[in-house]
């Protein structure tokens, strides 16, 4: 698990499971019917907070022709995310080791530890400390200066659940939100973006300005649906700016 924190026994054995549930099964298929419009067969996609895999496999099966960023900052998730991505030899995924934010350097990403054990990798986040923790340096770029970098010149969808730093994403990559005006799907919790001195407000603030609307994804029997999003509000919100509607 080259990367990845040192672990105990016990967790070195969670990371095996992790590892298996990673590989071989899919969640969040419930997803795919409202990613497809804006998901194209060709489509540019980055994944902000890769985790597992999980979103990455399911919008690598939805933009077969086109290309997959899985941003994943943390060595444990990246020992997973790595193998799982060759496992299921997912071509057109670029695995990028860093993080979104509003600045590039190196910043301390607290890993969660259960009493089992085991490494709730899920929760990693920026900002405060939780305690028992793993604390690991991890690498920060922008969103600008990776699609400078890259050269990009169109992103079509951007998935990001990076547990309160959402908001440092954004600001990082307001050059290229209002040039390139991907749909965004951005994980919305108080809790969550007060680590970073943020608030849902804020969210609110800087992208409807851009000419983007909200919508909640919720539940519904097994499938999702869209609904109005009042401001600010919390939860799973897609964002889609007003001349792609």
């Amino acid at each position: 698990m080259a990367g990845a924190p040192r672990l105990s026994p016990r967790a070195r054995l969670s990371w095996c499971a992790h590892l298996w549930k990673a590989a071989t099964q899919q969640h969040h298929r419930a997803y795919a019917p409202l990613f497809r419009r804006f998901v194209p067969d060709d489509a540019i996609v980055l994944d902000v907070g890769a985790h597992a895999g999980q979103f990455t496999k399911l919008l690598a099966g939805l933009a077969r022709r086109g290309k997959v960023y899985a941003f994943e900052p943390g060595g444990y998730a990246l020992s997973i995310l790595r193998r799982v991505v060759a496992l299921r030899r997912l071509h057109h995924v670029e695995i990028v080791p860093a993080g979104l934010s509003d600045r590039a350097g190196v910043e301390t990403l607290y890993v969660p530890t259960k009493r089992s054990g085991s490494v709730g990798f899920g929760l990693g986040h920026l900002g405060a400390e939780a305690r028992a923790s793993l604390a690991e340096n991890i690498a920060l770029t922008t969103l600008d200066a990776f699609a400078a970098e890259r050269g990009l010149a169109r992103v079509d969808f951007v998935k990001a659940d990076i547990e309160g730093w959402e908001m440092r994403m954004l600001a990082g990559g307001k050059a290229t939100i209002e040039r390139l005006r991907p749909a965004l799907m951005l994980e919305i919790q108080s809790a969550h973006l007060a680590r970073a001195g943020d608030t849902p407000r804020a969210v609110w603030d800087f992208l409807a300005p851009l000419g983007y609307a909200a919508e909640r994804i919720v539940p519904e029997g097994r499938a999702l649906r869209l609904a109005p999003a009042p401001a600010p509000c919390e939860g799973d919100l897609l964002w889609v700016s007003h001349g792609r509607r």
